[in-house]
This record gives C-alpha cells, structure tokens and sequence, in this order.
C-alpha cells in the first residue's frame, strides 16, 4: 500500500473562485519514491474549507501588519 504526501499548496483567488493548487508525492511501504512533487489542483466549494482559507489568509495579513 502506498502512501500521498502533500508536499505544498498554495491558494490562489480565481474568477472561478478560490483555486488551491498543491503538489503530492507517492512512497510505497519500503520508502521508495513512486512519485515526487505531482502537481494538482482544486476549486473549492466546501463553506467549511473556505472559512479555512479566509482564517489563514487573515492570519497572514494580522502577522504582516503587526510588523509595521
């Protein structure tokens, strides 16, 4: 069996929406490689998720401005 790993994402606010682009890599059970940084890519929809993404865009921006 193998396991996905999210190696990045970003998100990225789209005319169709807020668009999350991530890379995966895939390792099988003895730790090989199978593959590395595969890129993909979302629209989200989920009410749920997005609340996540406007906290985290906000805790970017409250950080950023703190440094003022």
């Amino acid at each position: 069996m193998s396991k996905k790993i999210i190696t990045s994402y970003t998100n990225i606010k789209t005319a169709e929406g807020e668009r999350l682009s991530y890379t995966v890599s895939t390792i099988d059970d003895n730790g090989n490689l199978i593959t590395s940084n595969e890129r993909k890519n979302c629209i989200v929809f989920d009410e749920e998720a997005l609340a996540h993404i406007e906290a985290i865009r906000k805790l970017l921006q409250d950080r950023e401005l703190a440094v003022l």
